[in-house]
């Protein structure tokens, strides 16, 4: 037979403010706040000279036994206590947060001292609970700059740097967050350490830290200057295109597509980017990202002739046209007008009829409301009927024609 146990909650004024749990020798400041006498003198040993629950600061250090509360916790122990020989009870866990004020002005201090994977741990730890936890640490005054600060030091280990990491990951849904952590890192010209950071992580990292640093990343391109910042660490280019190139992961792939993409705001990154390979790349192993990056490097010169010039990139790109989202539908049909009707790619043209693209064009256009992609296929239609020598839908426009599913 299963024995039940059982559970008790501990009223909130038996724990210390400090540690949480319930308190063996409380202990009373001047400012009349109680703790355990273990917890108090920990916080008094280190140097601080302010009431941790207050903050104010401490006129004496000295601090007297509370007898009477301590009578109450021992009559409460004794109470909770079941009779000899059953199980003891077990004392529910704190309410959220999990973690008091104290204790995070604590680890800040540790972590902002220390750098410690040990202290980031908890704090990675406690994040990851609940949404509760990460707002609580979101609103908490420099705990999120703690946290960035990691990432900017010099001579820290790399599990500290994935935990940190890891942390930011998590909070970046916050309200404020990913605002403030780009004003911290990229408007305040610290933004090389910051990045030889994530170089580090995504050189020597786990492959869960890789993602996450990206992501990270790419949250932190808000606006035209922090793109540019981020893009003119070349060293940060070569491991995203190095981790393009060998790596299998759909997932960091989709999260390296991403970043390339934000970034790609200038004609000079784009330049570096195809004179890279980045189109061979893409077309290995096309995904929806990899049309969007694919879209915006078609809007130079440089794109459509490499994207002409890749055998596979058009065909790949037609195989694709009926089974991805409406947006990956329009940055497919992007660079088909881009590469067709702006540059009149001949190679192009031969893949999009050869891959049976015109009938997949024509099913976009009757499916598509009056907008862009329509008026894009309707140039396709016209770009590629020279190329389609047994083609026999020439009076489309003016006509009903059924299309036979692909």
């Amino acid at each position: 037979m299963v024995k039940e146990e059982l559970y008790i909650t501990v009223p909130s004024v038996f724990r210390c403010p400090i540690s949480l749990d319930v308190m063996k020798s409380p202990v009373s400041l001047c400012t009349g706040v109680t703790y355990d006498r273990s917890s108090i003198q920990k916080w008094l040993e280190s140097g601080h000279d302010t009431c941790p629950a207050t903050m104010q600061v401490l006129p004496s250090k000295d601090f007297i036994p509370n007898l009477t509360l301590h009578r109450l916790i021992n009559l409460w122990i004794q109470s909770s206590t079941l009779r000899p020989g059953s199980n003891s009870p077990r004392l529910l866990p704190a309410t959220p947060p999990a973690i008091s004020e104290v204790q995070a002005k604590l680890l800040m201090e540790k972590v902002e001292r220390e750098s410690c994977d040990d202290s980031l741990s908890k704090v990675a730890e406690f994040v990851s609970c609940c949404e509760e936890n990460r707002k609580f640490v979101a609103r908490f005054d420099g705990f999120v700059e703690v946290i960035a600060g990691v990432l900017k030091r010099k001579c820290v280990e790399i599990k500290a740097l994935e935990t940190a990491v890891r942390i930011l990951d998590l909070i970046l849904s916050e309200n404020g967050v990913t605002e403030g952590l780009n004003k911290l890192i990229l408007k305040s010209n610290q933004e090389s350490k910051f990045l030889s950071a994530i170089v580090l992580i995504l050189q020597h990292g786990s492959l869960n830290s890789k993602i996450k640093s990206v992501r990270v990343l790419d949250s932190l391109a808000l606006d035209s200057e922090s793109k540019r910042r981020i893009s003119d660490s070349q060293d940060l280019i070569s491991i995203l295109l190095q981790l393009l190139k060998t790596n299998n992961n759909g997932s960091l792939n989709d999260a390296v597509t991403s970043i390339l993409t934000t970034i790609s705001i200038t004609r000079s990154i784009r330049s570096r980017l195809i004179e890279n390979g980045i189109v061979e790349i893409l077309s290995n192993s096309l995904t929806e990202k990899s049309l969007k990056l694919l879209a915006t490097l078609s809007t130079c010169s440089e794109g459509r002739s490499a994207i002409s010039s890749e055998p596979k990139c058009a065909a790949a790109i037609v195989e694709k046209l009926l089974k991805v989202s409406k947006r990956g539908t329009e940055d497919a049909v992007t660079v088909l007008w881009s590469t067709c009707c702006l540059s009149k790619e001949e190679k192009v043209k031969e893949a999009v009829v050869k891959g049976n693209g015109v009938t997949k064009i024509l099913v976009i256009m009757q499916r598509e409301g009056e907008g862009n992609v329509k008026m894009m296929c309707r140039d396709l239609v016209k770009a590629l009927r020279a190329v389609c020598k047994d083609w026999c839908l020439g009076s489309y426009e003016t006509k009903t024609t059924h299309i036979r599913p692909c």
